[in-house]
């Protein structure tokens, strides 16, 4: 074991932790020069299109005599479920930091994140061969952050060209400590922190053996799940998974169990072996919570099916994706779908595109609202449309994050004001030199959901960087807004929103809807309703067919004669029910995306 390195990169998004794992693999020679291409541990197209990872992904190295586990994580915050389960089964990090963008707010989360596991943290700068670094300003944001650290300590590289690269693998070997044995072992352990279904052979877990060792044909245990399997096959990754004889305790590998479900093998479980059976869990991981619902509606109706068989398959590779069956009465059958944030979202639909040909509609993202009624039952609701009765409510809650920006000083001001805008609440400034500043503001997630993170990059010229973290759920004040077309409530638009912000909502989705609907030979009345009172409301004028048009010459009663029965008409024609307005799909998604 003492020639066993574990360890993770980890940093902020885009301050190129893919392309430093490149080089370690190029210069370690665990992938050929063949076999080399730009990212190679990102698995998914998506992933190499969009230059961000989006799984962690294992592999193992040889260098100078120590075998070296790394665990390359993802830089967003939507993702950082994933972060916090690499470091729990590794020793040291390397925090990776851009010489062109100094220390921002992922890194800060990153960091903290890696220090209350513990871990030994080995500084590098990223970028140095491009004309805008900046070394030693960035060393010193290190050195405030990590007050132990000298100049000396900070590894200046280039991830692209390969320099000095090599100095962080001795560095690795160096300053990291070897996996510990227990003083006491109590059986095998090891720790689930990552696992995906295989169509031939099951669920494979990626683990990091704490005691013991596993075996192929070893009886197995899942101490949470208390699933019962059999061990297939063991190995290791390089970056393809590498079978072995065994994997020993101190090491991270995989375990082919065979189990037909993930949710058999729970990522945070503890596997150990029947014959050397372990009495107590690893501490394992808190379970990943959706924050962030939205509907999600095959384009064609006839696609229900596939779309369900494409969620359950997702579901499988996904473990923090969530989804229930729903139906609206404008877009058919869907789901109701749960997930991390508003990224996650969006790769999630652009997956669901390629992988299965699925067109969808996503209806507005929305947030987990906790109700107390009246005679103390508690509810939690996803959507308008489980909104109860308002005079039955006690109390309703919303969740709040803590967000972190960090800004040069000089966009300071413009920010705080979009802060207050989003209705957050002051917490602190405190500065990281003399340039730079971090905001610290508690806000309502919903605030969020729309064009927040847009907003605060256009005001600070694209200089800004944001990290949050959910806390906990505050009392609120929310109303249910109903629209009307033609007097019909059109269930799909409803929205909570904030009883103070109502009136400027409901104009500008009335507003939006006024644009958007096509002309009928009736008018049209749009309303936006609160509790029966209505609060803002527009009038679509009615499409007009010139009655007159074949009239030459004559007295104007036969004038005004046509233009009555074609008024009496459109009268008829609303009071046999035939003024329904059927709402078309483009104008219903345009509506949404405002």
């Amino acid at each position: 074991m003492k020639n066993i390195r574990n360890f993770c990169i980890i940093a902020h998004i885009d301050h190129g932790k893919s392309t430093l794992a490149d080089r370690l693999l190029e210069i370690t020679g665990t992938v050929t020069q063949r076999e080399m291409k730009s990212q190679l541990l990102d698995q998914m197209d998506i992933e190499r299109e969009r230059g961000i990872t989006i799984k962690l992904q294992p592999v193992r190295m040889e260098w100078k005599g120590c075998e070296l586990n790394l665990i390359d994580t993802p830089g967003h915050v939507d993702f950082a479920y994933e972060v916090s389960r690499s470091l729990a089964a590794v020793e040291g990090a390397l925090l990776v930091v851009d010489a062109t963008q100094g220390v921002e707010a992922q890194t800060l989360a990153n960091l903290h994140l890696a220090q209350e596991q513990g871990l030994v943290i080995i500084p590098v700068i990223n970028k140095v061969d491009l004309p805008a670094a900046d070394v030693e300003s960035v060393t010193q944001e290190i050195m405030s952050l990590l007050p132990d650290i000298k100049p000396e300590d900070v590894i200046a590289i280039s991830a692209k060209t390969g320099k000095n690269v090599e100095s962080i693998l001795d560095a690795i070997i160096e300053k990291l400590p070897a996996p510990m044995t227990p003083e006491t072992p109590e059986g095998t352990k090891a720790l689930v922190f990552d696992s995906f279904f295989d169509d031939y052979r099951g669920v494979i877990t990626y683990v990091r053996v704490f005691s013991g060792s596993f075996k192929q044909g070893d009886k197995l245990l899942f101490m949470g799940t208390k699933n019962h399997s059999e061990t297939i096959e063991v190995g290791s990754f390089r970056p393809k998974l590498t079978p072995s004889s065994s994997l020993e305790a101190g090491e991270i590998g995989y375990i082919v169990t065979g189990l037909k479900s993930v949710a058999d093998a729970r990522v945070g479980d503890t596997i150990t072996t029947e014959a050397n059976q372990a009495t107590k869990s690893l501490a394992g991981y808190k379970e990943s919570k959706p924050f962030v619902f939205a509907g999600v509606f095959p384009k064609d109706g006839a696609q229900y099916q596939e779309l369900r068989d494409a969620l359950d398959k997702m579901q499988l590779s996904d473990a923090s994706f969530t989804f229930e069956p729903e139906r609206s009465s404008s877009l058919g059958p869907g789901f109701r779908c749960g997930f991390l944030g508003l990224l996650h979202v969006e790769i999630f639909q652009e997956r669901l595109k390629r992988e299965y040909g699925l067109e969808l509609i996503l209806t507005t993202p929305s947030v987990e609202y906790q109700i107390t009624l009246k005679n103390g039952e508690e509810k939690n609701i996803h959507s308008p449309h489980e909104y109860p009765d308002p005079s039955s409510i006690l109390e309703t809650r919303e969740p709040y994050i803590s967000i972190e920006v960090i800004t040069p000083s000089e966009y300071i001001g413009s920010i705080m004001n979009v802060m207050t805008e989003k209705r957050g609440e002051y917490i602190t400034t405190e500065y990281l030199d003399e340039t730079r500043a971090i905001l610290t503001y508690d806000m309502p997630l919903f605030s969020i959901l729309t064009d927040f993170y847009d907003t605060i990059k256009s005001v600070s010229s694209g200089y800004a960087s944001l990290n949050y973290e959910y806390t906990d759920y505050r009392p609120c004040e929310l109303v249910k807004m109903d629209i009307l077309v033609a007097e019909d409530v059109v269930e799909p638009l409803s929205v909570l929103v904030y009883k103070d912000t109502a009136y400027n909502a409901g104009k500008k989705i009335v507003e939006a809807l006024k644009d958007t609907l096509p002309r009928e030979m009736f008018e049209i009345k749009i309303q936006a309703a609160v509790g029966g009172k209505i609060i803002a409301s527009a009038r679509l004028s009615a499409m007009r067919k010139d009655v007159t048009a074949k009239l030459y010459g004559g007295d104007v009663t036969r004038k005004r004669k046509l233009l009555e029965k074609q008024k009496k008409g459109k009268k008829k024609m609303k009071a046999m029910g035939m003024g329904k307005v059927d709402i078309p799909q483009e104008a219903f998604l345009s509506i949404l995306k405002r």
